[in-house]
């Protein structure tokens, strides 16, 4: 039996893979088909209540990973782990399926109806690294807003699927503002959360209650998630990441 289990153990090929030693790792879930998902279920171009389910999923995902930082656009979330996390070994085979199970099950949870993430995983040697990262998602969901609101404004024209996506084939991010302004959309004014993603970070807090032993009251400091809609720009966004990132000495 123990002849068995070694020659099953050794067909394990991946089982050994773990992330760098210092490095710094993002695990990234996506939602699988959500196109369809959200199109049945939700408002378009943007629905509060997904973007609120998408909040929730990635303040589990933070907790249940230990994370520093996670940040969600659409339908992904990335949570940063700094180089001291160990959880799981640092196992990437781990990592990957657990956070995909964490997100599948939170946001079905919430939702009340299945849905399924997949994961992956990023590696970087800095904090630099990692600031670059996130500048490039939140890049990214300025790109997916544009399109999104671009699309749906067709499409609730009377426009359909194929043609909406034929006439912003080869559109800019330019033109597709324009088209928005054309018809009473100020891109620029759109709420900030759908054209540059949420960012969620642990906070620490004062928190003052009463000892009933020795009838005083007492503040002790507590630990929060904090969750903003509306992140900052250009060097002042660079420097928020680096305050919230940068481990405690």
């Amino acid at each position: 039996m123990k002849d068995l289990e070694a020659r099953m153990r050794a067909r394990e090929w991946f089982h050994s893979l773990t992330l760098l030693p210092g490095a710094w790792a993002v695990v990234r879930v996506d939602g699988r088909s959500f196109s369809r998902y959200t199109e049945a279920n939700f408002d378009k171009p943007f629905d509060p209540r997904f973007s609120d389910l998408m909040v929730d999923t990635a303040a589990t995902l933070l907790t249940e990973l230990g994370g520093r930082y996670a940040y969600t656009e659409s339908d992904e979330i990335s949570v940063v782990l700094d180089p001291a996390f160990d959880l799981f070994g640092r196992e990437v085979e781990k990592l990957v399926s657990l956070s995909a199970g964490i997100a599948t099950a939170a946001f079905t949870h919430a939702a009340g109806a299945p849905a399924v993430f997949d994961g992956r995983v990023w590696m970087g040697t800095s904090l630099g690294d990692v600031v670059a990262y996130l500048i490039w998602r939140r890049a990214d969901a300025a790109r997916c807003a544009v399109n999104t609101w671009s699309y749906w404004t067709l499409r609730k024209e009377g426009l359909s699927a194929r043609r909406a996506t034929r006439e912003l084939e080869r559109a800019s991010a330019a033109d597709k503002k324009k088209l928005l302004l054309a018809r009473g959309v100020n891109f620029n004014e759109v709420p900030a959360w759908q054209r540059e993603g949420i960012g969620l970070w642990w906070e620490t807090y004062e928190k003052t209650g009463h000892d009933p032993i020795r009838d005083t009251y007492v503040t002790t400091t507590r630990r929060r998630i904090r969750t903003e809609r509306d992140l900052p720009h250009d060097d002042a966004y660079r420097d928020h990441l680096g305050a919230v990132l940068r481990p405690p000495a």
